[in-house]
């Protein structure tokens, strides 16, 4: 099991890479076998490359994160962050909450986000 310091770490560097990387640079961080749902309650991607086209759209909008706060237990990880994209019409802001859980080399694998349409705030 991945050590809680190291977990803490792949968070900090997922939200880093959701803000400032491309989709195959997040999909990296994923073990290859991994699942996303997100939000939870919508069809789950699963595999790096069904995770990398999801990211896909991140790539043609500007979008910063901001961990608000995180728990880790075990080999998982519960954290509210803060992601505001701005298209350039508008600008999204969300505060997601996010489970993922990692493997032994601190790889996600899985994610599901709990969030809804109402908790979009445009600007």
């Amino acid at each position: 099991m991945a050590a809680p310091d190291d977990i803490r770490s792949a968070v900090r560097r997922y939200l880093a890479t959701v803000a400032d990387g491309s989709a195959k640079e997040i999909a990296a961080l994923y073990a290859e076998d991994a699942t996303v749902e997100d939000p939870v309650g919508t069809p789950a991607h699963q595999g790096r490359a069904a995770i990398e086209k999801f990211y896909g759209a991140l790539e043609s909008v500007r979008t910063t994160t901001e961990l608000l706060d995180i728990r880790v237990a075990g080999d998982n990880a519960a954290f509210g962050f803060r992601v505001v994209t701005d298209t350039g019409d508008r600008t999204l802001t969300i505060e997601p909450i996010d489970v993922m859980t990692f493997d032994d080399d601190a790889r996600i694998t899985s994610m599901r986000a709990y969030w809804s349409p109402d908790d979009i705030a445009l600007g």
